[in-house]
């Protein structure tokens, strides 16, 4: 566990350096262009692993942040590109740096995250309550498109499992962000630390994927 916590905090402090100097150090190898080429082809920055994965939604109802009951599966395929996280508003490290990202991510596509649905589910739902992802959530600027989902222990286990982010215990987790274009493809999976425009760049990839298959069709 001290491990652990080490080399994340020693990431955390890392990635906020990369962040106040721009966020660009971590920045893709590759245009759109090329990351829409090949769909087994993802250049990743230093400290990054992307892949591509086929997840299934899981038939859970969760909280969102305005109070309301939901299915996790009805929010998710909602017909919007998704992206998705696991965090906790406790968190002492990386959950605040993720959120950041994400916070960075929804200025830097400007108009375009209207047509997104931003998604991060807790891992500790015990204690993040509505009111309390909704705290979390206005001091990370959250658009209407983001919102922060609760529920009950089993719930979030089953939803970090579903995505393979289960790793027991919530100071284990690790930096995971994932990433699709549509209901029914398959997700972008970014392992560690990615900036705002990592982020920009693999979203602009996979709708340029997208599109480019629909149109061989």
């Amino acid at each position: 566990m001290t491990n652990t916590m080490t080399t994340h905090d020693a990431q955390r402090r890392l990635f906020a350096a990369a962040l106040a100097i721009g966020g660009l150090a971590f920045a893709t190898k590759a245009p759109a262009a090329a990351l829409a080429a090949s769909e087994h082809k993802h250049d990743a920055a230093p400290g990054l692993k992307i892949s591509m994965e086929e997840y299934t939604t899981p038939a859970i109802t969760v909280v969102r942040d305005d109070g309301r009951r939901v299915s996790l599966a009805s929010e998710i395929d909602d017909g919007r590109p998704v992206l998705l996280n696991f965090i906790f508003t406790t968190c002492p490290g990386i959950c605040p740096v993720m959120s950041q990202v994400f916070s960075q991510f929804q200025e830097r596509v400007g108009d375009e995250r209207e047509k997104l649905h931003m998604v991060s589910i807790s891992i500790d739902p015990e204690q993040d309550t509505p009111q309390r992802l909704r705290a979390y959530a206005k001091k990370f600027s959250a658009g209407r498109q983001w919102q922060h989902y609760t529920g009950t222990v089993e719930a979030s286990v089953q939803a970090q499992r579903a995505f393979n982010a289960y790793r027991g215990d919530k100071m284990n987790h690790d930096p995971l962000t994932l990433m699709r274009s549509a209901p029914g493809k398959p997700w972008l999976r970014i392992e560690g630390f990615a900036s705002p425009l990592v982020l920009v760049e693999q979203y602009v990839g996979l709708a340029a994927l997208c599109e480019s298959k629909t149109a061989q069709k």
